[in-house]
């Protein structure tokens, strides 16, 4: 029974005062059913949330009685639990980290889900399917056809932008360009158009509202996402492939596992044999370590807790 609701959102606006608005929250927030990661700058807010369904409208609700946020777009999943361990809001420079300055209001055109479909439909040579996203998310899923940027890190774009120019006539490249919820085609569209690319369109609301509206038409695989589920489907009626591979053994799989060692934490994927092999750890070192979170043998695995979880349960 889905008695909570997951929002994911973002607005770019000026904040005069971030700070003040990290207070605000946490006043609002203090006492609620509601578990959130939520970033404040001057340029605007980027948040998730899951919340009692109650307190997810009463949360949209308050927040766009502040008339600079009234806009907003909230994208919603319904979901039987929280999926996200604690209440986080923070200020933050940059609700992107990037080195250069990027103006959303220079950046791509957006496409519905719809039109996002008919252009992939009726794309030619001349368009490139651009997913701005990190390497592990598109290993378990990604639009056909799509190109993964080779970036170690999202600061790296407007350097990748000056290249593509070099490689693609700007004038007759058409960019379709997506990402998980939407906000980083925002400013990295900004760049390339800075570089002379006239045709680029963004999908309007990201992966996420183009599942909720199209399935999983022209899409491979499964979604990555930022909380205790790391992969969802794109559609209940959908019959997905498993594109991604056990990094240990190579059968297919998409379940992903953070390194059960605190003094390594890395992303992977494995099978649950594998898994169960090294108790969630990534290598045999790390199974070695002192400081290894236990290992919990489930076929949906949620994000390791951080160590001080574990030294409170054994005091108690």
């Amino acid at each position: 029974m889905a008695s909570h609701r997951i929002l994911a959102f973002y607005y770019f606006i000026a904040i005069e005062d971030p700070h003040l608005e990290v207070e605000k929250h946490h006043r609002y927030l203090k006492g609620r059913d509601i578990r959130c990661r939520v970033y404040l700058s001057y340029e605007g807010i980027n948040g998730q949330m899951s919340a009692t369904a109650e307190e997810a409208d009463a949360y949209i609700q308050w927040l766009k009685s502040d008339e600079r946020f009234s806009k907003i777009f909230f994208k919603i999943d319904p979901h039987h639990e929280h999926v996200l361990p604690r209440i986080t809001v923070k200020f933050r420079k940059q609700l992107v980290a990037l080195d250069e300055p990027a103006d959303p209001r220079y950046g791509a055109e957006y496409l519905s889900p719809l039109a996002w479909q008919e252009k992939l439909e009726n794309r030619d040579k001349s368009t490139l399917i651009l997913d701005v996203r990190n390497k592990y998310e598109w290993q378990i899923g990604h639009f056909e056809g799509a190109e993964l940027p080779a970036l170690d890190c999202f600061r790296q774009f407007p350097s990748f932008a000056k290249r593509l120019k070099v490689e693609r006539d700007p004038q007759e490249t058409t960019i379709l360009m997506y990402c998980t919820g939407g906000i980083r085609c925002e400013l990295f569209s900004a760049f390339l158009k800075k570089e002379g690319f006239e045709q680029v369109y963004q999908l309007s609301g990201g992966v996420i509202a183009y599942g909720h509206e199209r399935k999983g038409r022209h899409w491979r695989g499964k979604l990555f996402v930022f909380d205790d589920r790391l992969a969802v489907s794109m559609g209940e009626e959908v019959s997905e492939e498993t594109i991604s591979h056990c990094s240990s053994c190579g059968t297919p799989s998409a379940t992903y596992y953070n390194c059960a060692s605190m003094d390594c934490n890395e992303l992977f994927i494995r099978c649950l044999s594998c898994a169960k092999e090294l108790q969630g750890c990534c290598s045999p070192s790390c199974r070695e370590s002192d400081r290894c979170r236990p290992f919990e043998e489930v076929e949906r695995p949620k994000p390791f807790k951080k160590w001080y979880h574990y030294r409170r349960e054994n005091r108690e």
